[in-house]
């Protein structure tokens, strides 16, 4: 099972996504291939047990990170937890 971790909003200088965050995924270290996790869905779950759903969107940079977009926005304790990889798309 891969290990997937949220890193960051995606932002810029002065705003930032709420649906959109930055993944990390381990083992995975250069742009092509991330090529195989595009389109996968990515299920995070709070530590109530509430689930937010979600799916990879692109590649962000050349070190094996990936954007995902959020059913609805996660909130700032999701930072630093990880993600569910789920087979096949929303």
């Amino acid at each position: 099972m891969v290990e997937i971790k949220i890193i960051q909003f995606r932002r810029g200088r002065k705003n930032q996504k709420i649906r959109h965050f930055i993944l990390n995924i381990e083992e995975v270290n250069d742009r092509k291939k991330t090529q195989e996790f595009i389109g996968k869905s990515v299920v995070w779950t709070s530590s109530s047990g509430k689930k937010i759903k979600g799916r990879i969107a692109s590649p962000h940079g050349n070190k094996g990170r990936v954007r995902a977009i959020f059913e609805k926005g996660l909130p700032g304790q999701a930072l630093g937890t990880k993600v569910e990889l789920i087979e096949g798309k929303i």
